[in-house]
Parts: C-alpha cells; sequence; structure tokens
C-alpha cells in the first residue's frame, strides 16, 4: 500500500470536511449544537481526527485525545488548537468547518470521553 505525506492526507482530509461543511448548517451562536449537527461532528471528529490521532484516539501522527491525556490542558487552549491548528505541526486549524461553540463542544466531549460514531440523533453524546 502507498504512503502520502502528513501534507497529502491533510489536503485530503480537509477537501472532505469542506464538503461535508458545505453540506451542513451550522449551529446556533451560543450553546451546544443541534443534535443532527452533534452526530455530523462525531463522525468528523471520529474520522478526520482520528485519521492522525489514532481512529480510538491513543495517539498516532498527533499525540492522544484520551480524558487521562488531556486533564492537565487548560481548556481554552485546547479549543484553540482545534480552530487554529498549530503552527510548525502537521495540526491543522478547522475554524473554516465550525463554530467556537462547536469547538469548545468537542472539547467538552473529548476531555470526558468521546461519544461513539453511531449516537443517536436527540440523544446527544450518551
Amino acid at each position: 500500500m502507498k504512503r502520502h505525506s502528513p501534507i497529502v492526507v491533510h489536503v485530503l482530509v480537509l477537501l472532505g470536511v469542506t464538503m461535508l461543511a458545505l453540506g451542513t448548517a451550522q449551529a446556533g451562536e451560543y450553546g451546544a449544537p443541534a443534535p443532527e449537527r452533534q452526530a455530523e461532528l462525531v463522525r468528523m471528529v471520529r474520522q478526520d481526527c482520528g485519521s492522525c490521532h489514532g481512529m480510538s484516539f491513543k495517539g498516532g501522527l498527533g499525540p492522544a485525545l484520551l480524558p487521562d491525556d488531556l486533564r492537565d490542558k487548560p481548556f481554552e487552549s485546547l479549543v484553540a488548537t482545534v480552530l487554529d491548528g498549530r503552527p510548525g505541526t502537521p495540526m491543522p486549524g478547522w475554524r473554516p468547518f465550525m463554530t467556537e461553540d462547536e469547538a469548545n463542544w468537542i472539547v467538552e466531549r473529548l476531555m470526558h470521553g468521546f461519544p461513539s460514531v453511531h449516537i443517536e440523533i436527540g440523544q446527544g453524546d450518551r
């Protein structure tokens, strides 16, 4: 199997997320995303973030994203990383594809154990 450079992988991921973002409505200005958007965000994180951080978030090209690994990290710093990436690393910014409220929701979920891809619409992240 041919291996692609991290830059090629990120370009492909960003193209996929762009297509997803074009077909989805953003959440309201404040608060948690609508249940349908939550399901989309869970899929995005599981697939796109998982491509570098490991499908079970135990780490890979990027560091682990499990609650124990994030416990001592400042919440605001994690949100900023999701939105703006990490210069000098392969971590891209996702601001074009989500709101700040959605990034807050994602980080909160990561810090408490991320839900499965198969969450039921309307059931949040149980």
